[in-house]
């Protein structure tokens, strides 16, 4: 059985509300995507599908150069799936590409994780959710509390996932994973 890697970036954009979310939650990163390739070149997410307007959300392929993820931090990491799990992945999310349109974005269930309390809607997610939904849902992860309840933290957390790079997304290298964890070193110069 071949060996496949996907990704998951956990990112903090920054923003306004991601700021809101970050007071709460004390952690480094607010928002969470999954892609299959270490070029982040097909990132999904939960998120805004207006990059002005956080209130317009839904399911959307992320373009990670640009926008709001330009002064972005963030951490990438890989996790180890079979063929056929990448298989039922790509599916699962082609599936509900294809109807996005009747996509919301699970406003109500981030008041529902404030209060520690599961708020499951029809076709509604947000980020961290959709990332563990897609884990849960092809048989890689399962997960102990329900998935509405799913943060970026706790994507952070399990233990499968391997630490890729952490940093500005700006500055991700882009061109595969190497064994080695790529960290941004600052330049310093030298005296001769």
């Amino acid at each position: 059985m071949t060996e496949k890697k996907i990704y998951l970036l956990l990112t903090d954009t920054g923003t306004f509300f991601t700021k809101l979310i970050k007071l709460y939650t004390k952690k480094p990163y607010n928002h969470a995507s999954i892609t299959f390739d270490s070029e982040l070149s097909e990132v999904y997410s939960f998120g805004r599908k207006k990059v002005r307007n956080p209130f317009i959300g839904g399911f959307v392929k992320e373009d990670v150069k640009q926008g709001l993820f330009k002064q972005a931090d963030c951490a990438v990491y890989s996790l180890t799936v079979t063929e056929v799990q990448l298989d039922n992945i790509k599916r699962y999310i082609k599936k509900m590409e294809e109807q996005k349109e009747y996509y919301r974005y699970n406003f109500l269930g981030l008041f529902g994780f404030i209060v520690n309390k599961p708020i499951k809607r029809e076709k509604a997610l947000f980020c961290s959710q959709f990332v563990a939904s897609v884990l849960k849902e092809c048989n890689i992860i399962d997960f102990e509390k329900p998935l509405s309840l799913i943060t970026p933290n706790d994507l952070q957390e399990v233990s499968e996932l391997k630490l890729v790079y952490e940093g500005k997304l700006k500055a991700y290298p882009n061109k595969g994973e190497s064994n080695e964890l790529c960290v941004p070193i600052p330049y310093i110069p030298i005296e001769l």
